[in-house]
């Protein structure tokens, strides 16, 4: 039975998202003292905390990225206890480890998504919905412009431009996140070039993924001591950060691609003055966005990050309850050229 009784199960703070029941915070902005991580990327999981509880894969993460730290791993769909709250993580898709946050308490069920995406990329475990009364779904592509192509469709297109850029004796540089974009990218370059040369960054982050045990391609991190001989024709993944740097330069000649769901804008890669804007993002597009909520039969939906109005909006008109979160770190973003934060996914 539902305690009607009890107090919101997740508030919106200025530290994050509260369950005041079972105090603790997903996702916490800064740190507290029980925080549980959905995944990786810096604008989830910060510095500060006592105490992080994430999935297994996300754990080997976070020590690279925090360092030593108090964390505790659990598997998707197992049940922790925190103060009498029922606490389980499931896949969201966005990247490998990325998880869902489902708590329960009182007959209630509140499910965070964090990130995620509704397609199946291979390496991440597929997203699962989660029946619950309240969903909280980011809307980071909330706008109905945003319509993914299939991803094999998009590795095709990126195969062709590298088989182009090598017939005209150019490196193929793509720009992509350095923790879950970029281990898709070179998945998909992977098929047409026997090596990859990657940024250190993105180095570290397949290094500590295949330490855990994930069956990854082995790449060649650039260097100073590589030799300018073994980059002709090469393929090289590196971060957003790299563009219009020193150690770009060193590459050329070069071709320059984006991978981000931005390129998915008309004019976003012209404006960024690279050569291909390949919309490849690890997060849903409007359809699964609508097709998400609607799987977990929530009788009420709380919009965060992104176009929150747009969406929240839709689902009013569509019957089912919606409202925007409001927050100070995670506003409504405008679209952006190749000028992206180096470690959010998109």
């Amino acid at each position: 039975m539902r305690n009607p009784n009890h107090s919101q199960l997740i508030q919106f703070t200025d530290k994050g998202f509260y369950c005041p029941q079972g105090d603790f915070y997903i996702d916490p902005y800064r740190g507290v003292p029980k925080a549980i991580i959905t995944h990786a990327h810096s604008d989830h999981a910060r510095y500060g905390s006592e105490h992080y509880l994430c999935h297994r894969l996300t754990k080997p993460l976070l020590q690279l990225r925090l360092g030593n730290n108090h964390y505790q791993a659990v598997d998707w769909g197992e049940k922790v206890l925190i103060n009498g709250v029922e606490v389980s993580l499931h896949p969201s898709g966005h990247i490998i480890g990325a998880s869902q946050v489902r708590i329960a308490y009182g007959g209630e069920v509140w499910v965070a998504s964090g990130d995620y995406k509704t397609e199946n990329d291979g390496l991440s475990q597929a997203f699962e919905p989660i029946p619950c009364h309240h969903f909280i779904t980011e809307s980071t592509f909330g706008l109905p412009i945003y319509q993914w192509k299939p991803q094999h469709e998009m590795y095709a297109q990126i195969q062709q431009w590298i088989l182009h850029n090598q017939s005209n004796q150019c490196n193929s540089v793509l720009l992509a996140y350095s923790l879950g974009k970029a281990q898709r990218v070179i998945e998909a370059a992977s098929v047409v070039a026997k090596q990859i040369f990657v940024h250190g960054a993105i180095y570290n982050s397949q290094i500590a993924l295949q330490a855990a045990g994930i069956s990854l391609t082995d790449v060649q991190q650039i260097t100073p001591e590589t030799p300018k001989s073994a980059l002709k024709n090469a393929v090289i993944i590196a971060p957003p950060s790299v563009d219009g740097s020193p150690w770009l330069k060193k590459l050329k000649p070069y071709r320059l691609g984006v991978c981000s769901g931005w390129m998915q804008v008309r004019g976003n890669a012209r404006r960024g003055n690279v050569d291909a804007g390949f919309p490849l993002s690890d997060h849903a597009d409007w359809t699964g966005l609508l097709q998400a909520v609607k799987a977990t039969g929530a009788e009420k939906v709380w919009v965060n990050h992104g176009f929150q109005s747009v969406l929240a909006r839709y689902l009013n008109e569509q019957g089912i309850e919606a409202a925007e979160v409001k927050n100070e770190f995670r506003s409504v973003p405008t679209l952006p050229s190749t000028t992206i934060t180096d470690d959010y996914g998109e």
